[in-house]
């Protein structure tokens, strides 16, 4: 299966944006009252020596637009004057309209008075018309890249609103920037916070802002209780972001320096960097230039003290660790050549339930984010397991050409999407589905259409009751040879869960095969064999199981997905003996892969990859690898994939 969308482009090129989100160190967001062109001149250089090539850059509505038919020209002018200082130094930036919202805080115009910024139809176009102003004056100087309405508009005029309303409000803004002859790229802003990413239902749907903008633009600024998943968060987003078919930025990610310390927070960047740009990113726009401590006294950083040290450089201008992360990225992309690189193809689908993103009828509001946390955990445990992994959404269609359906924890899909999976597996594909009564008292149960004949098992539910886990740990026993696993093999998972989602599923088998048991004896995996393929249940929901525990991964999920992946026939580039390194590969247009090694371990290890027959592992400049590749802690490697010599008859 494909896992590319098309690349963001400007002036009819594809480009990958490198940068960091714009305030200079002189006011912050009151930076145009205090404009200093001097320190703005360093403070891009000390970015531009650090291979960073753009800004985000924000127009402070109440500057900028003080009456509601008036631009302050001083603020204008000065902009200009910014816009001039990035050509002077190579750089291009992409400014954002209505601001609003930011960091802690929200700054009205003074005419605004309370007015509905989405609903109430002189305020959207006072927007309009502002943003059209903006676009006229600057929309020809050859710094600008892009476009942006807002910075998270959610926050500023709230996200409730009906989803109808605020995809009316985004066509008039867009529509407004295109009549005063805005030609580069545009997007809202709005950190791509709509239900289709994270499970929460709000007005700005992803659908709709797919259809308006050229890119989407995830801010993501995880917490969480298990650093594996943390490092992964950012990825996960932009993967789910970019099943719309558009460029995905990684607009907003960064880290205060009073949340973590300095090789902490580097290595934060670090993964968020390379894991995202695996998962399809085209840009990586980090929060932000600068520290801010001058300005301890001003709002937001009064009342938000965090805020002062989210800069890539301190107050003085001095690089952070997050900024040298940012270098030695920009010259990994420059190494690969990363605007001809794309994601390889993937033999593997994750499935994700339409009920993620669709309020139906008579269901939980829970269920959204249930499933996220579930698939979030999945992919995890893929790239853990070296299984390049294509997403495939329920109410797209899942497509058909996966050789692996991974289905995991799940409560329910639509009645047809069932018989599509059985479909598949009849044509040939493997389909891994493990079972969950969900998180909720709300229909609780799994809703499977036709479990029993699907599966060839005969389940032993009972009426409104849950079959609970009451071991703390649930372990495996494989009585025959599976893939990877053989028969003996024992794979134990920490038991996780609420009083609804920690049970299993009582199934006696009739058509399928127990592959393993648990330590009851109960079957625990199965196989059923239909037409040219398989359909695999777990009786357990091991990933939703892994997703509410804590400090838990690497688990043993990596393990069970590698044998399905071994029983599918499912392609793997690159594989590493070591469940904290995680591995995957960029496919150049001139067919040269790069092998990515991304290491979760907090301690220095030294792996041995295993190439796909026919490959073997070099060096960027071709030379030979080691017999064992070192990576630091949290380390990260980049490699070729070159075709093994032929050797002599």
């Amino acid at each position: 299966m494909d896992r590319n969308s098309a690349p963001i482009m400007v002036a009819g090129q594809p480009v990958n944006w490198l940068g960091a989100n714009f305030w200079s160190r002189t006011g912050g967001p009151l930076m145009w009252r205090n404009y200093d062109p001097d320190t703005v001149r360093a403070e891009l250089a000390v970015l531009r020596e650090h291979g960073l090539g753009m800004t985000r850059s924000f127009f402070y509505w109440p500057d900028f637009m003080p009456e509601p038919q008036r631009i302050d020209e001083a603020m204008a002018d000065r902009f200009a004057d910014f816009l001039d200082r990035h050509a002077e130094a190579g750089m291009s930036t992409v400014p954002t309209f209505i601001v609003g919202h930011m960091s802690g805080e929200n700054w009205d115009p003074p005419w605004r008075d309370g007015r509905d910024l989405y609903a109430d139809v002189w305020m959207v176009g006072r927007q309009a018309w502002f943003a059209g102003e903006m676009v006229r004056r600057f929309g020809a100087h050859p710094a600008v890249c892009g476009w942006l309405v807002s910075n998270e508009m959610p926050i500023y005029g709230g996200g409730d609103a009906p989803r109808q309303v605020i995809a009316a409000w985004a066509q008039i803004i867009r529509d407004a920037v295109c009549a005063a002859g805005g030609q580069h790229p545009f997007s809202l802003g709005d950190g791509a916070w709509g239900t289709k990413l994270t499970g929460r239902h709000t007005g700005f749907a992803l659908a709709d802002m797919a259809r308006l903008c050229d890119f989407l633009g995830p801010h993501v600024y995880p917490t969480g209780d298990d650093e594996v998943r943390q490092h992964y968060t950012a990825a996960w987003e932009c993967e789910l972001a970019g099943t719309f078919g558009r460029p995905v930025i990684l607009e907003e990610f960064g880290v205060s320096s009073d949340f973590a310390a300095d090789a902490n927070a580097g290595r934060y960047y670090r993964q968020v960097l390379h894991n995202s740009l695996l998962a399809g990113a085209t840009g990586w726009i980090g929060w932000c230039n600068s520290d801010y401590d001058d300005l301890a006294g001003q709002d937001p950083y009064r009342h938000h003290a965090f805020e002062l040290h989210f800069g890539l450089t301190d107050s003085h201008g001095n690089p952070k660790p997050q900024l040298a992360e940012m270098k030695a990225f920009a010259e990994t992309l420059q190494a690969v050549d990363i605007g001809r690189c794309r994601r390889a193809a993937a033999d593997s689908a994750l499935v994700v339930s339409s009920y993620l993103d669709t309020s139906y009828p008579f269901t939980s509001p829970d269920d959204a984010g249930y499933i996220y946390d579930t698939l979030r955990q999945a992919y995890v445990s893929a790239r853990l397991a070296d299984l390049p992994l294509a997403l495939a959404r329920e109410n797209d269609g899942i497509g058909g050409d996966a050789l692996l359906y991974l289905v995991p924890s799940v409560k329910q899909l639509l009645a047809p999407t069932w018989h599509e999976l059985e479909r598949l597996a009849i044509g040939g594909a493997t389909v891994y589905v493990s079972y969950s009564p969900g998180l909720t008292g709300w229909h609780r149960g799994p809703s499977y259409g036709r479990l029993n004949d699907m599966f060839g098992v005969e389940h032993q539910l009972r009426t409104g009751l849950i079959d609970p886990i009451e071991d703390d740990q649930v372990t495996f026993s494989f009585v025959r040879d599976f893939g990877s696993l053989s028969a003996g093999k024992r794979l134990t998972f920490r038991a996780g869960g609420n009083d609804h989602s920690r049970a299993y599923l009582p199934v006696r088998p009739v058509s399928a095969e127990v592959l393993a048991v648990d330590m009851h004896g109960r079957p625990a995996v199965l196989l059923h064999r239909v037409g040219e393929g398989s359909v695999v249940l777990c009786t357990y929901p091991v990933e939703h199981m892994a997703a509410a525990t804590p400090r838990v991964n690497p688990e043993p999920t990596s393990a069970l997905y590698e044998a399905l992946a071994a029983h599918a026939g499912v392609r793997r580039w690159l594989t590493v003996d070591d469940p904290l390194v995680a591995s995957d590969v960029l496919v150049r247009s001139d067919g040269t892969r790069f092998a990515w090694l991304v290491s979760q371990a907090a301690e220095p290890v030294t792996v041995k990859p295993e190439p796909a027959p026919g490959l073997r592992m070099t060096h960027l400049d071709g030379s030979a690898t080691e017999s064992g590749i070192s990576l630091a802690p949290f380390g990260v490697g980049v490699f070729r994939l070159d075709a093994s010599p032929i050797p002599n008859s």
